[in-house]
Order: C-alpha cells, then sequence, then structure tokens
C-alpha cells in the first residue's frame, strides 16, 4: 500500500534508529525522503519549528555529543547548540505534513500504522 503523504526523515546515516525507521516506512508503502543531518545541518529557525512542535525532548541530553560538552556549553542556548551541534538533535525527525515527530519508539511505529 502507498501512503499518500511523503515523509521527510532526518537523521545521520549510522544511527540504527534512523536505519530502522527509513526500513519500516518504505516497506509500510511510505514514500520517504532522507536528510542526512551531517550533510545537511538544519538552520535555527528549522530547529526552533521542530523544538515547538515536541518541546525540550529534541535536544539529545543522552548522546555521547552532549556527554562531551562542558558546564558551560549545556548552559548555552539549546537552538544554538543543536544547529552548531547536529548530533544533539534526538533522532530521528520525522516530518509528515505539518507534524513532526522524533524518535522511534513505539509511539512512533503507532503513529505511522506499525
Amino acid at each position: 500500500m502507498t501512503h499518500a503523504t511523503a515523509l521527510i526523515l532526518h537523521g545521520i546515516a549510522q544511527c540504527d534508529s534512523c536505519r530502522a525507521a527509513r526500513t519500516a516506512l518504505r516497506a509500510a508503502g511510505y514514500e520517504v525522503e532522507w536528510r542526512d543531518l551531517r550533510e545537511s545541518v538544519p538552520v535555527a529557525a528549522e530547529i526552533r519549528r521542530w523544538r515547538e512542535a515536541v518541546g525540550d525532548a529534541l535536544l539529545n541530553t543522552r548522546s555521547t555529543t552532549w556527554r562531551g560538552l562542558d558546564a558551560e556549553a549545556r548552559a548555552g542556548d539549546p537552538i544554538e547548540l543543536m544547529a552548531a551541534l547536529p548530533t544533539l538533535i534526538k533522532r530521528p525527525v520525522i516530518e509528515d505534513g505539518a507534524n513532526v515527530r522524533i524518535g522511534w519508539s513505539p509511539a512512533t511505529r503507532a503513529a505511522f500504522g506499525l
């Protein structure tokens, strides 16, 4: 079955969750546009829009990149931090029309009927 809505999946090629999401969504008939956050770094306005949609969870404080930051960097503006270090963005970010979802959790999978 093919779904009418094309998705944009933002992530990092080496991310297991991103690979799993891309594979499962395509297998379910979704048209998935892939965007590697390291090759096509999002601008602050885009990150701000995602954060308005999903909240503070967009900043991945469990990442290796986050753990490597000092206290001063962690205290900075999260939007600017994610723009400078896109690996701090919780992955994948999936845009489905006006909807934005993050991560490849059971709730995200259920939103796509998986």
